[in-house]
C-alpha cells in the first residue's frame, strides 16, 4: 500500500472522500493512504454517515489530523474491517505513549471525550475511509479531546507517519499471509 504525509494543510470538508481523489491530486495510484492536517468542517450535505445526518450532527474541528484511504478490489464489509484496523493501530500508538484510550466501534475516546471521527464507504470501484483525530478540541460540537490540546502530542507529522507505516505494513502482511496457506 502506498503512503504519504501531505505537507500542505488541507481543509477536510467531506467531498474529498471520493474515488481517485488521492490519484488525481497527488499522483499516487492504487491502494493508498494519505495523511494531512487542517481544519475539518463537514456539513450535513457532504455527510456519508446517514445516522449523523438523521441526528443533525455535522463534524467540526479547528485542527485535525486526517487520514484518507482508497483501496480497490474489496467489498464494503472488508472496508469496515480495514477502517476498524486503522482505529486499532491509532489506539495502539497512543497507548504506547502512555495514554489510556477507549474504543467504541470506530470511535476513540480519551477521558470520556471523543478523539476521533471515522467512516468507511464504497464507491463504484473502491472502498474509501476517512479517519480524523482532533489536534485541537476547541470549538468541537461534542465533548472532545485533542492530540495537542489534551494529550500534549506536538510532533504530528511523526505521529502520522507512524500510523501510515503501521497500517500499510499490516494490510500488506495480511494480504501476504493469505498467500502462504493451502486450501482444504
Amino acid at each position: 500500500m502506498n503512503i504519504k504525509f501531505l505537507e500542505q494543510e488541507i481543509k477536510y470538508e467531506g467531498w474529498q472522500l471520493s474515488p481517485h481523489w488521492i490519484y488525481k491530486n497527488f499522483k499516487i495510484q492504487g491502494d493508498a493512504i494519505v495523511a494531512f492536517t487542517g481544519e475539518c468542517d463537514v456539513k450535513l450535505t457532504e455527510m456519508v454517515d446517514i445516522e449523523d445526518v438523521i441526528n443533525n450532527e455535522p463534524i467540526y474541528s479547528k485542527s485535525m489530523l486526517s487520514f484518507i484511504s482508497e483501496q480497490f478490489n474489496v467489498g464494503l464489509v472488508e472496508g469496515v474491517f480495514r477502517q476498524r484496523l486503522l482505529i486499532c493501530i491509532i489506539k495502539e500508538a497512543l497507548e504506547k505513549r502512555g495514554f489510556k484510550i477507549t474504543r467504541n466501534g470506530d470511535d476513540l475516546f480519551f477521558e470520556d471525550k471523543k478523539l476521533t471521527v471515522s467512516i468507511a464507504t464504497k464507491s463504484v470501484n473502491s472502498i474509501l475511509i476517512h479517519t480524523g483525530i482532533n489536534i485541537d478540541s476547541e470549538g468541537a460540537p461534542v465533548k472532545a479531546s485533542g492530540l495537542t490540546s489534551e494529550l500534549g502530542i506536538t510532533d504530528i507529522k511523526n505521529f502520522a507517519n507512524e500510523i501510515l507505516t503501521n497500517y500499510s505494513q499490516e494490510i500488506d502482511d495480511i494480504i501476504l499471509a493469505s498467500t502462504k496457506v493451502r486450501g482444504v
